[in-house]
């Protein structure tokens, strides 16, 4: 069943996606870019009062420089207490430095690959992810003032990724200022997760979310009957 992803800026924001219904919960700073970071800090205030309800989420940042500096932000997010981290994969090209960064020890980790439809054709990174072991990947796009994931891509192809990553074992997740006209479209494509941020406010995202808009996205997504992250799909092989 697919489930609510609410990308939140503060501890007050993610007690408001709590109580709204999300199923998880992503740190994020929005008027940072795509994967903006929030301060160490204020990952570990959100780790604590959503207190375990929920699974909580976080991205790394900008784009690291190189796979060393990657394994860094990976492993600082990490030490916060989040039980996923979100990184970015900017450059198709680069792909395969960065994931052997993150290979060694991934299995400690419920890593999180994103990847940017608006950048690249992602579907020939999915093998390399699933043989790094990480745990999901995440189609989002990353010009935020381009237009939504359905605008750059057709339903068609978006159903193609999640089957593709389905296939490898892969947990998989549709963001990239999705509106709430967009859930009815997406949720028979079965995807593990919906991210929003943008349908979460009133006006701009980075405006802070409102209770109301949480309820409507929430009221069009069918409630899930547990309030664990999605397994990994070799997991449920098993």
């Amino acid at each position: 069943m697919t489930g609510l992803l609410a990308s939140i800026r503060s501890a007050d924001e993610a007690l408001i996606a709590l109580h709204g219904g999300a199923d998880i919960i992503d740190c994020k700073e929005p008027a940072d870019g795509a994967l903006g970071a929030l301060p160490a800090r204020d990952i570990r205030a959100v780790v604590a009062v959503v207190g375990g309800k929920r699974p909580v989420s976080a991205t790394t940042g900008r784009p690291a420089p190189d796979a060393r500096a990657l394994r860094e932000q990976i492993e600082a997010t990490a030490d916060c207490g989040v039980d996923m981290v979100k990184f970015g994969l900017y450059d198709s090209d680069a792909a395969s430095q960065m994931l052997a960064a993150v290979r060694p020890g991934v299995a400690d980790l419920k890593l999180v690959a994103v990847c940017f439809a608006d950048r690249y054709d992602p579907n020939d990174l999915l093998p390399q992810l699933a043989d790094a072991g990480v745990y999901g990947a995440m189609l989002d796009t990353h010009d935020k003032h381009a237009g939504s994931l359905t605008e750059c891509r057709t339903r068609q192809w978006i159903a193609g990724f999640v089957d593709a990553a389905h296939s490898l074992g892969l947990v998989c997740g549709l963001a990239g200022r999705l509106r709430s006209d967009d859930i009815a479209r997406l949720l028979p494509i079965g995807a593990d997760y919906l991210g929003f941020r943008s349908a979460l406010c009133v006006g701009d995202r980075a405006a802070g979310i409102d209770p109301d808009a949480v309820a409507r996205v929430r009221r069009r997504i069918p409630t899930r009957t547990t309030n664990k992250a999605p397994r990994h799909r070799r997991m449920e092989a098993v």
